[in-house]
């Protein structure tokens, strides 16, 4: 293996470690925030409130993420990421009398911008370390990463609970600050400083894509994510707790358990998809997958009449392990898509859709919810999920290992 290969996996092996260790906060927090506040008294829809910056700081993080780091570098706004998540559980540390809904909201407001920040950053470098003409090998980086770190996201949630129970949320806070100091500090030393620099300095105006395949396959990946978060975010929660009657505990072990099923199978998409490893899937692909997506979130909502707590996780095993799919699909295609000078412009344009997705599920969840019921919530993401096939039936039928 040559000295260039070596550094290659070298680097993929730091960032995704970076990513990980991200990742394992990330999940954590969003945990400890919950199960916290709903401690205190709080109802499950002014929790999800708490998110809303969160989420909406993604959609802007994106936005002007990409093109940050094609003028400065993968490995600055990466370290960035990292810093900014640090200033977040910092601020989380204070007594919770302290700890105002305006405090805490701007707290999620700087997670939310690591969080994309650390994102983009990670999928965009592997665009750089992988040879153009080595599509299979892309896919299986970008399924690894993306499969990974939604496996470790559910571990946080586990983690969450676990600090809350044993040293409380402050003490949590201060045990992942430091974890992510150590991880800050040998990411400076080992990322390369020339990592996803673009050799011609964009313009702001670039960040908007001006690639037909970039700007449908973000349309389609907006509609995706909408669909999922329109009834897992706020609505299922909610209704595993008020209707099924669940313990708070055992609707978190769950959901935690879905995300880590969801990663795992994002992880071996390649053996899904892929079929063969000289024929990496296309936009054909993707609207098949969405199609096939589209049919289960009506007929789960047709079995809830039944409130068979065995349908309802089957369901949700089936529709997680289909969107998994999906989701890796579209992973795999940004970074393909995207051009060699400068992905994190396009990767960043990607994920602005994607965070715009997650918004809109938010908001729609809670109201939805509220006013017609999960059924609905479920209804709705099955129309969103047929909109995300028809829209993808324009991507290329192709990879053109130039893009």
């Amino acid at each position: 293996m040559s000295n260039l290969a070596n550094s290659a996996i070298r680097q993929y092996m730091v960032v995704t470690g970076n990513y990980w260790a991200f990742t394992l906060t990330d999940g954590a927090l969003r945990m400890l925030v919950v199960l916290h506040f709903h401690q205190l008294g709080y109802g499950a829809l002014s929790i999800a409130l708490l998110f809303l910056f969160y989420e909406f700081f993604g959609v802007v993080t994106n936005l002007f993420g990409g093109w940050l780091g094609a003028r400065i570098g993968l490995n600055k706004t990466m370290n960035i990421g990292l810093s900014f998540q640090i200033i977040s559980l910092l601020m989380l540390t204070l007594p919770t009398e302290y700890l105002s809904i305006p405090w805490v909201m701007a707290a999620q407001a700087l997670s939310g911008i690591a969080k994309d920040l650390n994102k983009m950053s990670a999928k965009s470098a592997i665009k750089s370390l992988v040879a153009e003409s080595a599509q299979s090998t892309l896919f299986k980086w970008v399924a690894i990463l993306t499969g990974s770190k939604n496996a470790l996201k559910g571990v946080g949630f586990f983690l969450g609970g676990a600090l809350l129970h044993f040293v409380g949320f402050q003490g949590a806070m201060w045990i992942m600050l430091i974890g992510l100091i150590i991880i800050l500090s040998c990411s400076l030393i080992l990322l390369k400083k020339s990592l996803g620099v673009s050799k011609s300095k964009p313009k702001f105006t670039e960040v908007f894509s001006k690639n037909r395949a970039i700007n449908i396959l973000s349309a389609a990946r907006m509609f995706l994510f909408a669909s999922r978060d329109i009834w897992f975010v706020v609505a299922l929660p909610v209704y595993l707790s008020e209707t099924i009657g669940w313990d708070f505990w055992i609707v978190g072990s769950v959901m935690a358990g879905w995300v880590i099923m969801y990663g795992f199978i994002q992880s071996i998409a390649p053996s899904i998809t892929g079929k063969r490893s000289k024929t990496p899937p296309s936009g054909r692909s993707a609207a098949l997958w969405a199609g096939i997506l589209c049919f289960i979130p009506a007929l789960f909502a047709l079995s809830l009449g039944s409130n068979e707590v065995w349908i309802l996780l089957i369901g949700l095993a089936i529709f997680g392990a289909v969107f998994a799919l999906n989701s890796s699909l579209h992973s795999y295609l940004i970074v393909s898509y995207a051009r060699k000078d400068g992905t994190s412009l396009d990767v960043g344009f990607y994920y602005m859709a994607n965070a715009m997705g997650r918004l809109i599920g938010t908001i729609l969840s809670g109201a939805v919810f509220q006013i017609w019921g999960l059924e609905a919530c479920l209804y709705f993401s099955s129309l969103m999920l047929l909109i995300t096939a028809i829209v993808s039936l324009w991507l290329p039928k192709e990879i053109s290992v130039s893009a």
